[in-house]
């Protein structure tokens, strides 16, 4: 007898085999088989894969870690991406998986929202503290996009044995230091305008 699930089911067991498997591996297939149901009882959830993983992109994005609200603004949006950062590194693919949700529009909004939050003390304007949450937020995925891809090279034998990046191992220097380029030139342009 086949087992009803619910859409939360769904969406954890396909967390669950992204982590296991990749992202090039998670098919609607391999996830109705680890449910034990036929591939066609999952559009009863969802709609289509990229659907499927916009889901996963939220609750991967639902795990990072809560961040002091009484912070200062630069100290909040570098908790924030320190803890979004975190939250990506979690899952294998996890950046791939959000970059791509972003990309169509289709989810993964909670992220940019903490971001907008963070700069809400900040003397900035709307459009600027909306502006810097975006690019905030590229910088993060993509950064976590290239350490995901460089820990499978790792991992296969495939990176190179001279990379320059290597500096830095775990990305930790190099995104630290990318964050605060960007407060820092935000406060830079809010404070010239003042």
């Amino acid at each position: 007898m086949t087992t009803r699930h619910s859409r939360d089911d769904v969406v954890a067991t396909a967390l669950d085999l992204l982590d296991e498997h990749g992202l090039a591996d998670l098919t609607m297939r391999r996830l109705a088989a680890a449910l034990d149901v036929q591939a066609s009882a999952l559009y009863w959830h969802v709609p289509n894969k990229q659907s499927l993983l916009a889901l996963v992109a939220d609750r991967i994005l639902e795990r990072a870690r809560p961040v002091e609200h009484d912070l200062d603004w630069p100290e909040r949006v570098r908790a924030e991406s320190g803890a979004l950062r975190d939250a990506l590194l979690a899952y294998r693919d996890g950046a791939e998986v959000v970059s791509s949700t972003i990309a169509l529009g289709l989810g993964a909004s909670a992220a940019w929202v903490r971001l907008l939050e963070a700069t809400a003390t900040s003397d900035a304007t709307v459009d600027e503290r909306e502006l810097a949450a975006s690019v905030l937020l590229e910088f993060i995925v993509g950064h976590v996009f290239r350490e995901q891809q460089q820990s499978h090279a790792d991992a296969l034998g495939a990176a190179a044995p001279d990379r320059a990046l290597d500096r830095d191992p775990d990305g930790g220097r190099v995104f630290s230091f990318g964050v605060d380029l960007i407060v820092d030139g935000f406060r830079a342009r809010v404070g010239a305008r003042a």
